[in-house]
């Protein structure tokens, strides 16, 4: 007969054993409790990155709200003698030597697209496969980059938020060098020097199919009727205060703006001389308009450059303006001011005569004129209307007008009448001049019937646009220079009938001072003649800036 204490010696050995089976089966992953592997996915207990709690919202709204609790969450993970802890305390080995980074495959690696689960829609907790470029949700034995793995033996997959790699369905992080160049298109990066280099850089840079590409002047995708986006963005790409800003993303990571995060991201893929390919596709950006213009410009519908351009300065600065001062990098590189009077016709002004208006304008023989203040951003310009007749070879007369003779709008005597919201005359004076001069020429007008586009060519110089011989401008404050001479940066044209065509857009490379025509994705240079001749529609002027004093070449003697 077994005795007491034998038969609690037994006991204890037993739970000893149960004790060591629990601890083996917490460390080695549990198997799949199912028998077909398309009815769980609609659950995923990923491990590592996003909160369970967080429902299906969109991207736009849900990542850059709580991207500080998910640098948080990332934060508590901890790596001790090669392991990590996750979210749920379970072990990740992390390693250096994965067989299968020979299967990755960069040719087929595209980020530019909306980061969603090619299989549940979903945007969150989104990898990369690293073999086929398709993008799967979660890492999870549930889920359908786990699935992925094991269907088509593809094992290497990126985080496309935190960009870690793992090997599934091992379940390992991947530590490897070779990869740094994958995390460096998923999300370019700029130091301040190199930012600061970018205008004096002459290099060229090669793409994986071999091709030669210039950092900052490569194609951009027409998606569908797009080419209003593409001409805008490429334009503002030449303003080097907007372009160094949106390079850093500290600069705007307190906006809360999707549109501000997507332009800041374009602009970096723009910038970049280490990608795979030699364009870009701005998907997630014309996204993010499409939502915050409420699609007033939307993907398929061809739309005018010069309403989106205003559109989009506006929203950027709405969206970055600092509460104290409610200034921007916008309204540091394109505010300006005019002074205008507004002259209006009342018919009982007896009263008022030789006085004063309740609005504080001046009155007199009918007339009350008022004047006031008024910032701007770009100063549209009037073409004189075309010929009506033929010439003697039957053929239209293309008028041609110098840029001087329409900047006399601005000169405070020249008269411009307008009939909305009252009929008036107007008066506009330049007091102050921004950094950056958009002007844009007012070709499409519509009446009850139909758009006509005036053909009327304008001639501009290209460099040495001097202000100051045609038009008034205010005193400079004492020990400062009256800035007024401007160089051409971006020039954006129509070709086609009103209503339809295409837009192009001829811009300045300033390392080499050469000029580039840019439609979508063709991308050519140019001579600064051929810029002259085009039907200008909106332009872009940079101020010059004071010479620099040279330093003086030491003498020996």
């Amino acid at each position: 007969m077994k005795t007491k204490r034998q038969d609690v010696e037994n006991s204890e050995e037993q739970h000893s054993k149960k004790q060591k089976l629990i601890e083996r089966s917490s460390l080695s992953p549990p198997q799949l409790g199912f028998d077909n592997a398309l009815l769980p996915l609609a659950t995923y207990d990923d491990d590592d990155d996003e909160d369970d709690e967080r429902d299906g919202k969109k991207v736009e709204e849900n990542d850059l709200n709580n991207r500080q609790e998910e640098e948080e969450d990332d934060e508590e993970e901890e790596y001790i003698n090669g392991f990590g802890k996750g979210r749920h305390n379970r072990m990740i080995e992390i390693r250096r030597d994965c067989p299968y980074l020979d299967t990755v495959n960069r040719q087929v690696l595209d980020f530019d697209f909306e980061k969603f689960c090619s299989v549940s829609l979903s945007n969150l907790n989104v990898y990369a496969c690293l073999v086929c470029g398709k993008y799967f949700q979660g890492r999870g034995q549930k889920s359908h980059a786990y699935t992925h793995s094991l269907e088509a033996g593809h094992h290497v997959y990126i985080n496309l938020r935190t960009e870690k790699v793992y090997c599934l369905p091992d379940g390992y992080e991947i530590n490897d060098p070779s990869l740094d160049d994958i995390r460096h298109v998923l999300n370019p990066r700029f130091s301040r020097d190199q930012v600061l280099q970018l205008d004096r850089n002459r290099q060229w840079s090669r793409a994986l199919d071999g091709s030669d590409y210039l950092p900052g002047m490569v194609g951009l995708n027409n998606i569908k009727e797009t080419d209003f986006v593409n001409v805008t963005i490429q334009s503002l790409m030449r303003v080097t205060p907007l372009r160094n800003f949106f390079l850093i993303p500290e600069n705007y990571m307190h906006s809360k703006s999707v549109l501000v995060h997507r332009f800041g991201e374009l602009t970096r893929k723009i910038w970049h001389a280490r990608n795979f390919k030699g364009q870009v596709s701005p998907h997630e950006f014309l996204q993010a308009v499409m939502k915050a213009s409420k699609k007033r410009f939307r993907i398929g519908a061809q739309s005018d450059p010069v309403e989106f351009m205003s559109w989009l300065l506006n929203t950027l600065h709405k969206d970055l303006k600092n509460p104290k001062t409610k200034s921007s990098i916008i309204h540091q590189c394109f505010q300006g001011e005019l002074e205008v009077v507004k002259e209006i016709h009342v018919k009982n002004a007896d009263a008022q005569s030789n006085g004063r208006n309740a609005d504080g304008g001046s009155t007199a023989n009918n007339i009350v004129a008022d004047t006031s203040r008024m910032p701007f951003l770009m100063l549209g310009l009037d073409l004189p209307p075309p010929p009506l007749f033929k010439d003697v070879m039957e053929k239209n007369i293309i008028p041609q007008v110098p840029l001087f003779n329409i900047l006399k709008k601005f000169d405070g005597e020249s008269i411009t009448e307008v009939v909305r919201p009252r009929i008036a005359r107007m008066r506009y004076r330049v007091t102050r001049l921004p950094q950056y001069l958009i002007l844009h020429m007012r070709r499409f007008t519509k009446n009850n019937f139909f758009v006509e586009k005036n053909p009327t060519l304008v001639n501009f110089p290209v460099k040495n646009l001097e202000l100051k011989d045609y038009i008034p401008l205010p005193m400079p404050k004492e020990e400062e220079k009256l800035r007024s001479k401007y160089d051409l940066i971006a020039n954006i044209v129509h070709d086609g009938k009103p209503g339809e065509g295409s837009y192009r857009v001829f811009v300045q490379r300033k390392s080499e001072e050469l000029w580039y025509e840019m439609q979508d994705l063709h991308v050519a240079e140019t001579l600064p003649q051929m810029v002259a001749l085009s039907e200008a529609y909106m332009q872009i002027y940079e101020q010059q800036q004071p010479a620099q004093p040279q330093p003086q070449p030491m003498q020996l003697e």
